[in-house]
């Protein structure tokens, strides 16, 4: 059953990316927390697979996003 969870994780990865294309800061924003649960997704989905440069990838990933929502506040 976990292995469908790649399915949402796409679907918010690619939800997040549109946001993080708006011009409004607010978006961005949502866009980075999306971003952020699109990759606790894939690392849920990672660790279940072994996919461990998938996970290493969305540790990364997840650092800069955190980064992201703090440089586009209001």
């Amino acid at each position: 059953m976990i292995d469908l969870l790649q399915w949402p994780a796409m679907a918010v990865t690619l939800y997040a990316a549109y946001l993080v294309g708006s011009k409004k800061a607010g978006r961005r924003i949502s866009g980075f927390i999306a971003f952020t649960v699109s990759n606790i997704l894939w690392i849920v989905w990672g660790v279940h697979d072994e996919a461990w440069a998938l996970i290493a990838l969305q540790v990364g990933l997840l650092a800069m996003n955190v980064r992201g929502i703090f440089k586009n506040e209001h």
